[in-house]
């Protein structure tokens, strides 16, 4: 049915069509309307799917059979500014939160991109702005209001149902249940924000990150430091290399001291692009990525990977990565992370010193060739020897199945599933390795 699929299609933001189809789809307007969804299921015999904001690259919420839940009307957005705590829906989009937050001086590590719905993003992890400082936004989480798979509704926090928050920060698509409200712990807001902008072109590659690998370690935690390959790439439209360094910092003085590093780096006098650090808000930035990178009425494929090692076995197949990348807005994502020495005990559990991510971003059909369909993935299986495995926000499941858990946390979440879960009522991971 031509509405029926228009209303299916329309909960994501990737404009491939998987040709998967539920038999129903739900749009639920409040928390008992999803109460009522999950006991109708129940009932029924049918598997939920969860859709807050659609961004799944994987399109994870579609799926053939039982329904599609879909929870972007449930977006409201609840501020206590005496106690630095807020409620969320899981519609609430990224920068809608960050806009409301921004008023109060206040601050959370939401989504990079605007649109991105919090529901989603703060289930898998959630690697948000100025996460290197402040932690994964789902460390954040100190509740969840939840609907389990017999229809009850229950709170869960360090105190009460303490095992259903393990599992929300970090779980992902593979929860267990309908989270309808997050309670989230917030952060005095920093109060400077800027981006520092240098520019190469595309043969340098080798050179620019073998310096962006060796200085990553020491790049203050204020900056998240990434490479984007980008065959527009700002100021020059052309094939070339991105350096991109947003910065949060208490002062102007102190950013400019996090992102000297860039003006001292060896390979500066290459660059065909450099601009000083702007100061740019948090939403600029935000919009100002989806409108060059993310694009709309594209068709997306994704892959990622975590690595420890040193970034110089790697250069051929950059290199290889560069020169078969398809046209904007496909793109590649380097960035500098090194993850503190531990984290809270919680279902996430797999991180690395870099991370490097590949999106296919497909616009015309008549354009295309089967490679750059396939892009993301043959790349990110050809370097899988040097992958500790990948991260829910970018993953890729159900073409390349990898590790994106700890296994001691993905059996105590499997046992948590089936305890919560015994009928398997919710969707499981796409192509999930066992």
């Amino acid at each position: 049915m031509p509405g029926f699929d228009a209303a299916l299609l329309g909960t994501s933001f990737n404009a491939v069509d998987p040709g998967r189809r539920p038999d129903l789809i739900v749009q639920a307007n409040t928390t008992e309307d999803v109460i009522a969804a999950v006991k109708r299921a129940r009932e029924q015999g049918l598997s939920i799917g969860i859709c807050s904001g659609g961004h799944s690259w994987a399109q994870n919420h579609i799926r053939d059979g039982g329904i599609m839940l879909d929870l972007s009307r449930l977006n409201s957005i609840t501020i206590n500014e005496n106690v630095g705590t807020a409620i969320i829906g899981p519609g609430c989009l990224a920068g809608e939160l960050n806009a409301a937050l921004a008023k109060r001086s206040l601050f959370f590590p939401v989504a990079h991109a605007y649109t991105v719905g919090m529901g989603g993003f703060l289930l898998q992890g959630g690697f948000g702005w100025n996460s290197r400082t402040v932690g994964l936004a789902c460390q954040s989480v100190i509740g969840i209001d939840v609907v389990l798979a017999d229809g009850t509704l229950v709170h869960a926090s360090e105190q009460k149902n303490p095992e259903l928050l393990w599992a929300a920060r970090g779980a992902g698509p593979g929860f267990f249940g309908v989270v309808v409200r997050f309670h989230l712990s917030l952060h005095e807001r920093p109060k400077f924000v800027g981006l520092k902008l240098q520019v190469f072109r595309i043969h340098h590659l080798e050179e620019v990150m073998a310096w962006a690998d060796h200085v990553g370690p020491d790049v203050p935690a204020s900056v998240e430091f990434q490479l984007v390959f980008n065959r527009r790439a700002a100021g020059i439209f052309s094939h070339g290399i991105e350096v991109l360094a947003p910065v949060l910092a208490n002062s102007w003085r102190e950013a400019r001291e996090a992102v000297g590093f860039i003006d001292r780096s060896p390979v500066r006098s290459k660059a065909s692009l450099s601009l000083p650090l702007l100061p740019m808000s948090l939403s600029t930035m935000m919009k100002t990525g989806e409108r060059t990178l993310f694009l709309p009425n594209t068709r997306w494929t994704a892959d990622s990977m975590w690595m420890d090692g040193s970034i110089e076995p790697l250069l051929p197949a950059l290199r290889q990565i560069a020169d078969t990348q398809p046209p904007a807005p496909s793109h590649a994502l380097w960035l500098n992370w090194n993850p503190p020495p531990s984290r809270p005990d919680m279902a996430f559990s797999l991180e690395g010193r870099t991370y490097l991510a590949l999106y296919g971003g497909l616009r015309s059909k008549a354009a295309t060739t089967p490679t750059d369909e396939t892009w993301a993935t043959d790349h990110m299986r050809a370097l899988q020897q040097h992958s500790l495995g990948i991260q829910l926000a970018d993953e890729n499941l159900g073409r390349r199945p990898m590790p994106f858990m700890a296994p001691a946390n993905l059996a105590r979440l499997d046992a948590l599933r089936a305890q919560y879960d015994p009928q398997g009522l919710f969707h499981p991971y796409m192509g999930r390795l066992s």
